[in-house]
C-alpha cells in the first residue's frame, strides 16, 4: 500500500509540476505575442493606422484627409498638466508651419468631448484642428501608455518620429526636424 502511495505522490507531484509549467510557458508566449502586438503598426517607419473623429464643429476628421501633409498626431487631455503645458508650444509650431503642408490633429479623450475641449482650446488661444474621442478608442489604435503621446507622421502616411511625453514643440532643435522633414518631403 505505501509503494502506491509514494508512486501516486511521484506520479501526482510530476503531473503537476507538468501541468504548472505548461501554463507558465503559456502565459510567457501570450505576454510575449501581446507585446508585439501591442508595438506592431504604430513603430516608427511603419503605416499609421487611419481613423476618423469628429472636430469641434462636428465634421468627421479622418487622418487621411491628410496625406500630402506631415501630420503632428497627438493624443491628450484637458486634466493632463503636461498636455496643458505642450499646447502653448504646439500652437506655435502650428502657427510656423500651416502654409507650408503641415497640420496637427490634437485627438483629446476627454469623455466630456465638446463640452470640455471648445473652452479649453478658447481659453489657450489654440487654432490647431482639434477632434474628439470620448472612448479612448484612439489609445487603443495608436497602443499608447499614457497621455501626451505623439506621432509624426509623413506625407505617405508613414509614422516617422514618435515621442511620449511632453515636449516644447517649438524649440529650435524641433522646428529645425520640421523644417528638413518639410524641406525633403517637397523635393
Amino acid at each position: 500500500m505505501d509503494e502506491i502511495s509514494a508512486r501516486s505522490k511521484t506520479w501526482l507531484l510530476v503531473a503537476l509540476f507538468s501541468i504548472g509549467g505548461l501554463v507558465v510557458v503559456f502565459l510567457l508566449t501570450k505576454d510575449a505575442t501581446f507585446r508585439l502586438t501591442n508595438w506592431i503598426g504604430v513603430a516608427v517607419g511603419s503605416p499609421a493606422p487611419d481613423f476618423a473623429y469628429p472636430d469641434l464643429a462636428g465634421n468627421k476628421v479622418s487622418l487621411s484627409d491628410y496625406r500630402n501633409n506631415i501630420v503632428l498626431l497627438n493624443i491628450w487631455a484637458t486634466w493632463c498638466r503636461p498636455c496643458v503645458e505642450e499646447m502653448p508650444s504646439m500652437e506655435k509650431l502650428y502657427q510656423k508651419f500651416k502654409h507650408k503642408n503641415f497640420n496637427i490633429l490634437a485627438v483629446s479623450i476627454d469623455a466630456q468631448g465638446k463640452a470640455a475641449v471648445a473652452p479649453f482650446m478658447d481659453r489657450y488661444n489654440l487654432s490647431f484642428k482639434a477632434l474628439l474621442d470620448t472612448r479612448g478608442g484612439i489609445q487603443q489604435l495608436y497602443h499608447t501608455k499614457g497621455i501626451p503621446e505623439s506621432f509624426i507622421i509623413d506625407r505617405k502616411g508613414i509614422i516617422i518620429e514618435k515621442v511620449i511625453g511632453p515636449l516644447d514643440w517649438s524649440s529650435p532643435k524641433v522646428v529645425r526636424f520640421f523644417q528638413k522633414q518639410l524641406q525633403k518631403s517637397s523635393e
